[in-house]
């Protein structure tokens, strides 16, 4: 492998932005599987860039109607992925609900997960993400405005830390589908790298909220546990699935605790 310079991380930055968000980006010839393995060292950067971005409506707005302002943030939240990870979790729940536990069940989830239209469970899921989002942000926002703004920090770390289980999630387990994409990512990924980078963001979120990381870790063990069960590993829909219900988590965990504080 060719060492790691400033063009090689510029270009795995980038390539990372396309895959994750639809926010504006140069584009980008030449894509070899190593730039796809570099790529995702920069998914928690992704997230911290997510996570600004959904800062700026609180630093213009905050003297708004409060729900109102908790509504825009989550809309803001679904654009700027374009509703990927959405998706993923839309499919993933899908899976799970008309699949099977049998040798035979991981083929039925995976058909089912492919199919463009959106079953009952896929709707349920994405209902109660959203309202759990509205539902953590309204809390925050209904704060004097100093704790808003300290509170409203943990808007920015969320993103990165459902983006760092994502590395953690690829680190750790098979790949479902060996014929997709994520494939070419998981075989070309920095190890080491990986790891510290994980770690520092874990420790990041670890600093806003403890209770918050420890419970978005809960999750992402059940959550990988059901994956291992049902698909032997995971798939593309099951990565974006991790980003939001770690984020969520993550997001609950850090504001029950400030709540009973």
């Amino acid at each position: 492998m060719s060492r790691f310079n400033i063009p090689d991380y510029k270009k795995a930055y980038f390539l990372a932005q396309s895959l994750l968000t639809r926010l504006p980006t140069p584009h980008l010839s030449n894509i070899q599987a190593v730039d796809m393995g570099r790529s995702a060292l920069f998914y928690p950067f992704i997230g911290l860039l997510i996570g600004l971005v959904l800062y700026i409506p609180l630093l213009f707005f905050s003297q708004s109607l409060l729900t109102l302002l908790a509504a825009l943030t989550v809309t803001l939240w679904a654009l700027i992925t374009g509703g990927l990870h959405l998706d993923g979790l839309a499919d993933s729940a899908d899976g799970w609900l008309g699949g099977s536990t049998d040798k035979s069940g991981k083929e039925k989830t995976l058909n089912i997960m492919k199919d463009p239209l959106v079953g009952s469970a896929g709707v349920i899921a994405l209902v109660c993400i959203l309202l759990l989002k509205f539902a953590v942000l309204s809390t925050i926002f209904q704060q004097t405005f100093h704790d808003m703004l300290r509170g409203s920090s943990i808007i920015i770390i969320a993103p990165i830390v459902g983006r760092a289980m994502v590395l953690l999630l690829m680190l750790s387990s098979e790949n479902a589908n060996p014929n997709s994409m994520a494939n070419q990512i998981v075989e070309n990924i920095p190890r080491t790298s990986a790891r510290w980078v994980i770690a520092l963001c874990f420790l990041m979120g670890a600093y806003f909220s403890l209770t918050g990381i420890i419970l978005a870790l809960i999750v992402f063990w059940l959550v990988r546990r059901l994956m291992h069960q049902r698909l032997g590993g995971f798939t593309g829909d099951t990565l974006g699935a991790t980003v939001e219900i770690t984020e969520v988590a993550y997001l609950v965990g850090a504001v029950l605790m400030a709540t009973h504080a």
